[in-house]
């Protein structure tokens, strides 16, 4: 370990609400990481209200970090942590893509304001590395960028595959995908989404819940956004990681449109660990054996440990990019 590892909490404003984050890392620390969390109300530690468990990837990893003599920072979004329910009046219908860049703004300049940070860097999971490009696209802060569990297609193209596995299952999935893409293309043109009645329960609320008036109109932003189109645009260090345990991104239908966006980048590099889940766990069942119910309870489960490969990779590249 190099140095003491020290927490301290750190708050700043978007749209007159207070994002909270924490500061991890020895005082003499001279490469600082912002973290920035996946989708939903996911908080600082990479935990969710939707799933189980408080042993969250993203305190975890920052720990790991600190140990290897990194500073971190990770926060709360706006749709996260203890506040949400108070705070939810001041960001319904608010949140865009250009508000989680905001984000991203104040927690650059608060790990900034603390500690004199030589060398800057964002670590993402999931949806998290859109907002770092768009942020690094339009501002330029970074020395690198960390991408684990990144999709490498449209976000409505990553969730259209997850519920097509899920509907093989049911009597008519033909019928069903059918029924689905209807849905959505009366939201992605502005309309009411139409609930057939012949869509299984468990779908009807998912559809609700995009065109959920608190959502938008984040929520069309993002399902359109592919993320090739705008990485190929970033000339900095990148890394990209998607564990092949992983059911939510997979490591070759994201991963290689990826690497093709990114391959006039010198500096680009791409770790498919083999047993590393989307939130960077490490998964000892075979990936045909991975349901959505079982990796969802087990995400955040207290036996879960974060693969030792994927932390190697991560420690390995921000010294070597640090030098």
């Amino acid at each position: 370990m190099e140095g003491t590892v020290e927490n301290k909490e750190v708050s700043w404003k978007v749209l007159d609400i207070e994002i909270s984050g924490t500061i991890t890392g020895p005082k003499d620390a001279r490469s600082g990481v912002v973290f920035v969390a996946g989708s939903g109300p996911t908080d600082r530690n990479w935990c969710s209200p939707l799933l189980p468990g408080t042993n969250g990837s993203g305190r975890l990893l920052a720990e790991e970090l600190a140990r290897e003599g990194l500073l971190t920072l990770r926060y709360d979004k706006m749709a996260s942590g203890p506040h949400v329910r108070e705070n939810l009046a001041k960001f319904s219908g608010k949140g865009s893509m250009e508000t989680h860049m905001e984000e991203l703004q104040g927690a650059t300049e608060a790990l900034l304001v603390e500690k004199e940070i030589a060398n800057l860097f964002v670590l993402t999971n999931s949806e998290g590395a859109i907002h770092a490009v768009n942020y690094e696209l339009q501002n330029n802060r970074f020395k690198g960028l960390v991408l684990t569990g990144a999709p490498g297609r449209s976000i409505g193209d990553v969730s259209r595959s997850q519920i097509a596995a899920q509907a093989k299952a049911l009597p008519d999935p033909e019928k069903f995908m059918e029924l689905y893409d209807k849905a959505i293309a009366e939201f992605m043109a502005g309309k009411p989404i139409t609930i057939d009645p012949a869509l299984p329960d468990p779908v009807k609320p998912f559809l609700r819940s995009l065109e959920n008036p608190t959502n938008l109109p984040f929520s069309r932003e993002l399902w359109a956004y592919n993320l090739p189109d705008h990485i190929t645009k970033v000339q900095k260090p990148i890394t990209v990681i998607i564990g092949k345990k992983d059911i939510q991104i997979d490591w070759k239908m994201d991963g290689e449109p990826l690497e093709r966006a990114t391959a006039q980048n010198l500096d680009a590099s791409f770790a498919y660990p083999e047993n590393a889940n989307h939130v960077l766990k490490h998964e000892e069942l075979p990936r045909e054996k991975l349901t959505a119910e079982y990796v969802g309870a087990h995400y955040n489960a207290p036996d879960a440990v974060l693969d030792r490969e994927v932390v190697d990779w991560i420690v390995h590249w921000l010294k070597e990019q640090s030098n």
